[in-house]
C-alpha cells in the first residue's frame, strides 16, 4: 500500500515540489468510488447503472461487437483519447497498434494544444523553446495566456527567483489570475485579441528601429513581409481591438527591447479562439525580431515536446494499416461527428479522456453518446460523466500501479514511471487491456505480445545527442537530454524549419493556400466580428482550469473539490450591477447553444465584459447537471483544427432556485 506521495528533491526541474493536485494523488488512487471490476450497463445510457462482469465476459462481448462492426467497415470504430495519462506506453502505444491493425478511424487529437503546436511548426520548426531551468536568469518574464501558479509550478518558482533578483513580471490575460496577482503588471485584453497585441508590439519595434538586424538577416526568413503586415497595426488600432490603452502597447514594446533578456512563457489559453494559431505565430516571431534568442534566459517557451525524438513508428506501428488510409475524426467536433459523420460511427472506445464533460457544446456530445445504436467502451478509474453512457466500463490502473515512460512538454528530461503498488482490484494497465482485446479478436501480430518494458525500451530514437538508455532511466528515474548545460536552442539560428531560419514568412503555409505571414484573425464571436450576436449575448466567457482541477481530473477528489467549494461565475461589479446580480446569487449563463446555472462571485478579477467560469466540473457534481461546455461551440481554430473554448459570447441573468 502506498502511504505518501512526495517530490524528489534530486530531480532538477521539480526540485522536490508537487502541485496541490498531485500531492493528493493517494486520495484519488484509494478513492472509495474506484472502478475495480469490469462493468456492463443495465440501465438507460447516461444513468450510470451497471453490473459487474468478469474480464472474460467483458472482453468476449467487446470483441464480438467490434469484430462485427469491423467486418462491415472498420472506420465505423472510433478511438477517443487524450491526456488522462501522457505516458508513451499507457497513452497510445498498444492502443494505436490495435486501432491501426483494425483499420479504425483515426482521431485528430486537437482539444488542447494543436493550434499552438502547429503554429510553432510553421514558425520555429517545432515545439522547442527556452529551457525551464534558465527562467530564473531572465530580467523580464511575460506570462502570456498562462496561469503558471496553478499550471506550471516549477517554472513559477524560477520566476519568483528571477523576481527576487530584480526581474519584472508581466501577465497578459483577460482575467486577473493568481499569477497576474503576483506580477508587477497585468494587461487585461479582450479574449481572442492576442494576435493583434503581438502585431502592435512589432509595429513599435519596427517603427523605432528596436531590432536585432544581424539576427534578422542571418537567422530569419520574410522580414519585409512581416514588417509590411505589422505596419497596419499601429498602437491606436490595436488598443481598440484589444480594449487596452495605446500607451500600454508602446510601453510593452519599449521594455521588450530594452530589458534583456526577456522570456515569454506562452500557454494554451490564448490559442483557444478562432485566430489562436496566427496569434501564436505572431508572438513566436518576437524573440527573433528583438534578438532574445541569443541569451539562454531569453526567447519563448510554449512546449518542449519536440526536443524529444520519440520513435512513434516503433510505438504505434502505422505499418499495421497495410496501406489503408482511414478517415479522420476531429475530437473537438465529436458531437457533430456522432450526429452526421458518414460512414456512421457505430462504436467508440474512450480512454484517457472524459469527452461528455470536456468536449465543446456538451449537450450535443451527450446527445451523441446517448444514441441507442452506438456501442461505447470506456477505460476508466471512475464512473465519470462519459462512463455513465458506456455499454462497458473497464477498470484501468493509475500512475502508481503501472509502468510507463514520459517525455515532458515543460522541461528537458525523460522520466520513468515505475509502479509503486500492485493494481487494485481487477484493474489492468491500458496496454494490457488492448493487448488482451487484440488476442480475443484473433490479432496475432508479434507486436501485441510485447511487454510494457519492451515498449518503453524503444520509446525514443535517442536522448538528445546521447543514446536513450531505458535501463538507466528506469533505475535513476530520469535522464536529461544530451544538450549543453546552459542551453540556448536558437542562439545561432539552427531552427528546425526547412530553411533553417525562424520563418516570419512560411513557404509551407503559402503552398497550402494559407496566409504565410501572421495576421490578426478576429474571434468568431466578438463585438466587432459578430455585432448582431453580441447585441443579444454581450459577455465573453472563458473557462480556464480551476487551480485544484486538471481539466476534469481530480474533480471527484473530495479535499480538492472542497477547496474549490462549488462552481462559480466571476463577474465584474459593473456587469453584475447592470443585471441586478449580487454576491452569491444563482445565475444562469446562456446562449443559443445551451445554458448552465451556478453562483455569482462579484469580482474585479475579470475585466468588464468578460465572465469567467473556472472549470471543468463533472456535470453530475453540479447543481443542474451542466458545466461551462454547454455554451461553447464546435468551430475550429485557423491552424491546428483546435477547439475554440474561449471564443464564446453569452448573457447572464439572475435566477431564483
Amino acid at each position: 500500500m502506498a502511504v505518501r506521495v512526495t517530490g524528489d528533491p534530486g530531480h532538477p526541474p521539480t526540485r522536490g515540489s508537487l502541485c496541490t493536485k498531485v500531492s493528493r494523488y493517494l486520495e484519488r488512487t484509494y478513492h472509495p468510488d474506484r472502478v475495480l471490476t469490469p462493468l456492463r450497463r443495465i440501465g438507460r445510457k447516461g444513468l450510470g447503472k451497471f453490473e459487474p462482469v468478469s474480464w472474460d465476459r467483458a472482453l468476449e462481448e467487446i470483441a464480438q461487437r467490434l469484430g462485427a462492426i469491423a467486418a462491415r467497415d472498420p472506420q465505423a470504430i472510433v478511438p477517443y483519447s487524450y491526456a488522462g495519462t501522457m505516458g508513451l506506453v499507457q497513452g497510445e502505444a498498444m492502443a494505436q497498434r490495435f486501432f491501426n491493425r483494425l483499420g479504425a478511424s483515426r482521431l485528430d487529437r486537437t482539444i488542447c494544444a494543436s493550434a499552438g503546436g502547429e503554429a510553432l511548426q510553421y514558425t520555429l520548426g517545432g515545439r522547442i523553446g527556452t529551457d525551464l531551468e534558465q527562467f530564473e536568469n531572465s530580467r523580464q518574464i511575460v506570462f502570456w495566456g498562462t496561469n503558471a501558479v496553478a499550471s506550471n509550478l516549477h517554472l513559477w518558482s524560477r520566476a519568483q527567483e528571477a523576481k527576487r533578483r530584480g526581474a519584472r513580471l508581466i501577465a497578459i490575460d483577460p482575467y486577473r489570475s493568481l499569477t497576474a496577482d503576483r506580477c508587477h503588471e497585468h494587461i487585461a485584453l479582450l479574449p481572442g485579441t492576442d494576435g493583434a497585441l503581438a502585431l502592435g508590439i512589432m509595429h513599435v519595434l519596427i517603427r523605432e528601429g528596436w531590432l536585432d538586424r544581424d539576427y534578422i538577416e542571418h537567422h530569419t526568413l520574410g522580414f519585409e513581409a512581416l514588417a509590411e503586415r505589422a505596419l497596419g497595426y499601429d498602437p491606436q488600432r490595436v488598443a481598440t481591438i484589444c480594449g487596452i490603452g495605446a500607451a500600454t502597447i508602446e510601453r510593452l514594446a519599449h521594455d521588450y527591447w530594452h530589458v534583456r533578456p526577456t522570456a515569454i512563457r506562452l500557454n494554451y489559453g490564448m490559442q483557444r479562439a478562432r485566430g489562436g494559431g496566427n496569434a501564436v505565430r505572431a508572438i513566436a516571431c518576437l524573440p527573433a525580431l528583438a534578438g532574445h534568442w541569443r541569451d539562454p534566459a531569453g526567447g519563448l517557451l510554449l512546449s518542449s515536446s519536440d526536443a524529444f525524438e520519440v520513435d512513434h513508428a516503433a510505438l504505434t506501428r502505422p505499418d499495421l494499416l497495410a496501406g489503408r488510409t482511414p478517415r479522420t475524426i476531429n475530437m473537438s467536433a465529436i458531437g457533430e461527428a456522432l450526429a452526421r459523420a458518414q460512414p456512421r460511427i457505430e462504436a467508440l472506445v474512450v480512454y484517457n479522456s472524459n469527452p461528455v464533460a470536456v468536449a465543446p457544446q456538451s449537450s450535443r456530445v451527450a446527445e451523441g453518446f446517448a444514441r441507442s445504436d452506438l456501442f461505447t467502451v470506456v477505460l476508466e478509474h471512475f464512473l465519470t460523466d462519459t462512463a455513465d453512457y458506456a455499454d462497458m466500463v473497464l477498470p484501468a490502473t493509475t500512475q502508481l500501479e503501472h509502468l510507463d515512460v514520459h517525455k515532458s512538454y515543460g522541461h528537458l528530461y525523460i522520466v520513468a514511471n515505475n509502479p509503486a503498488i500492485e493494481p487494485l482490484g481487477q484493474c489492468l494497465p491500458n496496454s494490457e487491456i488492448f493487448r488482451r482485446l487484440a488476442w480475443r479478436m484473433g490479432l496475432t501480430d508479434d507486436c501485441f505480445a510485447e511487454t510494457d518494458e519492451q515498449i518503453a525500451a524503444k520509446a525514443f530514437v535517442r536522448c538528445g545527442a546521447a543514446p536513450y538508455d531505458w535501463e538507466r532511466v528506469r533505475r535513476e528515474g530520469w535522464q536529461r537530454l544530451e544538450v549543453p548545460p546552459v542551453y540556448a536552442p536558437f542562439a545561432s539560428g539552427n531552427f528546425p524549419t526547412p530553411s533553417g531560419r525562424c520563418e516570419f514568412f512560411s513557404p509551407r503555409l503559402a503552398q497550402m493556400g494559407l496566409d504565410p505571414v501572421p495576421d490578426y484573425v478576429a474571434p468568431y464571436e466578438g463585438h466587432a466580428s459578430a455585432p448582431d450576436l453580441a447585441r443579444r449575448f454581450p459577455l465573453a466567457i472563458i473557462s480556464p482550469p480551476a487551480r485544484n482541477f486538471l481539466n476534469s481530473t481530480f474533480v471527484n477528489v473530495q479535499s480538492l473539490r472542497d477547496t474549490e467549494s462549488e462552481p462559480r461565475l466571476d463577474i465584474h461589479p459593473q456587469d453584475a450591477a447592470a443585471r441586478g446580480i449580487g454576491e452569491g446569487d444563482w445565475v444562469e449563463v446562456f446562449n443559443d447553444r445551451g445554458s448552465f446555472t451556478l453562483r455569482a462571485r462579484v469580482s474585479d478579477r475579470p475585466r468588464p465584459g468578460v465572465v469567467v467560469a473556472l472549470s471543468i466540473w463533472w456535470k453530475k457534481l453540479t447543481a443542474d447537471g451542466k458545466n461551462a461546455n454547454e455554451v461553447t461551440h464546435q468551430l475550429l481554430t485557423d491552424l491546428g483544427r483546435a477547439a475554440t473554448f474561449y471564443d464564446c459570447l453569452v448573457e447572464v441573468r439572475r435566477v431564483v432556485r
